[in-house]
């Protein structure tokens, strides 16, 4: 049977070899506006992976459209570094296009030198606290030859085609939203007012490249903006860029104030294709799909079920360049899967940092980290099968090396486990599977359920040790914590452990959260169970809605410091937050636990003393680093490396760097 991810498809005549577009993402990696080493080397990965299009950028078309980090499309001078990156994208067999945008009230003056954001109106903005300069007729027409400008100079720096992004709150969209746009003149008010701004751009795009260059816009299928455009109007919009001669439309959600997620683990695969098949009813060019596509299952189904034409993987590619190649060989297990943490992606951006992944410690520094095999294979144990030990033993196996991993449990994936345990968080529990089979295709020998001691260190007598032992649970010194009803949270996450109906939760930090949220979800409806009472209308809407949100456990958090979540990455953060109000868990920060009696927990918040009822108390009162065997190792008189958790208490993404990097630098 044909594989409908594989089938080429023609873009204005241009041949693109499979269904997979690589959308653009800012990766934080040019130097003041000017390609890079590590930018090419990012994306010829990527066209080595077997993408069939990658957009990169987004670009900027004037000296207030973005920032140094971008890649720059507004001076000639940058031309030749865009040729170098389109040349390394057709070489390694990709097709290849520059998104080009203006950030409008987005932009920060910090990154422009002091200057002022400009936008359609002068209406703050929520992301960046700043007040833009409202564009004066003479300035809009500039921008308008600035975008035509940017998409010559990419056509002469050889790129196969231009996409222009016309959503997710940036300058185009802020013109068409009623949200944004308070003008009273031609480019305000009525909705073909609104819209004239973005068709201007495309007339004045289309004219500098000519016909026959293929032309993408990039645009929003929903805003999530409450007083934004409607659903409606954006799809209108659509068969206006398709009528004014645009190529092709990739469809994405949201703004980033908004307050739906777009991006993060919770956010089930593929959910908002709905909006690009909403769009391809309604025009006859190609339409992609995008949003949280990062399995080729969930690909072939919506390019089988007629949502779109394409598919964008984004970060998934990120995580696994050679995505598309695996897929197409019929190595789908071999892929690493993007579990949309977003720590290495968008959370680095807000550090002003390059963008990396959890997932694959390589991504940002594919020549930096480049494994080379080794001269003498050496005998390398590691001790620890959680997230750094798997990827530690990886990296040293393909090295050479001859690897042996002793795990105490009967199964791979340490803290990974509890990771994704919690609802909306199981692709945690995809990437544990993930490193497991590179473990296993590596030739990797695997003893589980195995104490490791001085003894066996002795006896195997290895060349290089690597001691990933991970953490445990801290049992905090409060009265009455030895009681029967008290236990850790990684037993209820893990399912050894059962609650009653009023639950305390000591420790709002993310384990404590995430595990107050899947107490809150006991006894709450399933997906199945809730679409199938509305479709039958058994239901009201607002019953179905208190039914998915109200379970069987009264759950309450209690959090010393003033925040809760803190440890969270900000992307994360956000959402979370938001279901522990939406389902119903009450918190106290500020709060300090004095005593756990046999039913209730006592704790002091300002000066005064209050007791919450509880049937189960849960700690998660936080990690400390478990590492016996350091001593016994270094006795050997080999080297010994120690990684993740058995160093300090830090995040997934922390654990599966620290091992690639010990991994991969055994000699």
């Amino acid at each position: 049977m044909t594989d409908p991810l594989f089938q080429p498809i023609s873009i204005n005549g241009l041949e693109v070899k499979n269904r997979i577009f690589m959308p653009a993402m800012h990766m934080n990696m040019a130097g003041n506006y000017t390609v890079t080493d590590r930018l090419v080397e990012f994306y010829a990965e990527r066209a080595r992976g077997g993408a069939g299009m990658i957009s990169v950028g987004y670009a900027t078309i004037d000296d207030r459209s973005g920032n140094p980090g971008n890649i720059g499309a507004h001076r000639d001078e940058f031309i030749p570094g865009l040729a170098r990156l389109a040349m390394a994208i057709r070489e390694n067999g990709a097709r290849s296009s520059v998104q080009l945008n203006h950030a409008g009230r987005y932009n920060h003056s910090m990154l422009m030198g002091g200057k002022q954001p400009v936008a359609p109106s002068a209406i703050p903005s929520r992301l960046t606290r700043e007040t833009p300069k409202e564009l004066e007729l003479g300035e809009i027409n500039e921008i308008v030859a600035s975008f035509a400008q940017g998409a010559r100079r990419v056509k002469e720096a050889g790129f196969d085609a231009v996409e222009i992004l016309s959503g997710t709150g940036y300058l185009i969209s802020e013109f068409l939203s009623p949200l944004t746009n308070r003008r009273s003149d031609e480019y305000g008010g009525s909705f073909d007012n609104r819209v004239r701004f973005g068709l201007e751009v495309i007339a004045a795009v289309r004219a500098a490249v000519g016909k026959e260059f293929p032309l993408l816009v990039r645009m929003n299928g929903n805003e999530f903006m409450a007083g934004g455009s409607s659903r409606q109007e954006l799809v209108e919009y659509a068969v206006r860029l398709a009528t004014a001669g645009v190529d092709a439309l990739c469809i994405n959600v949201g703004w980033h104030e908004g307050q739906v997620p777009q991006i993060v683990t919770e956010v089930p695969r593929g959910v908002y294709a709905y909006l690009a098949r909403g769009v391809k009813e309604r025009v006859s060019i190609p339409v992609i799909a995008s949003h949280r596509i990062n399995d080729p299952g969930v690909a072939r189904k919506l390019l089988d079920d007629g949502y779109c034409d394409m598919v964008a993987i984004g970060r998934a590619l990120i995580a696994d360049p050679f995505f598309p190649e695996k897929a197409r060989n019929g190595h789908e297990a071999d892929i690493v899967h993007c579990v949309a943490c977003a720590q290495g992606c968008f959370d680095n951006l807000f550090k002003m940092k390059a963008v990396e992944c959890l997932s694959n410690p390589r991504a940002g520094y594919e020549k930096l980290r480049e494994i080379v095999r080794c001269e003498h294979p050496r005998k390398v144990l590691v001790v620890g099968g959680g997230a750094a030990g798997m990827s530690a033993a990886v990296a040293a196996a393909e090295r050479g090396h001859r690897v042996l991993l002793h795990e105490k449990s009967n199964r791979l994936g340490g803290q990974l486990l509890l990771a994704g345990a919690p609802p909306g968080r199981e692709e945690f529990l995809e990437l544990a599977e993930d490193l497991a089979r590179q473990v296993e295709r590596s030739g990797i020998r695997v003893v589980l359920n195995s104490t490791v001691d001085g003894t066996v260190l002795e006896i195997n007598s290895p060349d290089v040790v690597i001691l990933a032992t991970g953490g445990e649970p801290i049992k905090p010194a409060i009265p009455g914590v030895e009681l029967p009803h008290v236990v850790q949270a990684w037993d209820v996450l893990t399912g050894k452990a059962r609650t009653g109906r009023r639950v305390v939760v000591i420790g709002g930090g993310a384990v404590g959260i995430e595990t107050a949220l899947l107490l809150a979800e006991k006894g709450t409806l399933s997906g199945e169970a809730l679409k199938f009472l509305l479709v039958h209308g058994a239901e009201k809407i607002e019953d179905l809605y208190g039914l998915a949100t109200r379970g069987s456990k009264e759950v309450t958090v209690v959090e010393m410091i003033d925040q809760l979540g803190k440890n969270f990455g900000r992307s994360t953060r956000w959402g979370m937050m938001q279901d522990v109000e939406r389902y119903g868990v009450r918190t106290l920060a500020q709060a300090r636990v004095v005593e756990i009696t046999a039913d209730a927990v006592r704790i002091e918040a300002d000066g005064t003393i209050v007791e919450l009822l509880a049937d189960s108390v849960v700690l998660a009162v936080g990690t400390r680093s478990y590492n016996p065997l350091q001593q016994a190792a270094v006795s050997l008189g080999v080297p010994v490396r120690v990684v993740g958790d058995a160093v300090r208490p830090a995040m997934v993404f922390d654990a599966i760097h620290e091992g690639f990097i010990a991994g991969r630098e055994i000699g």
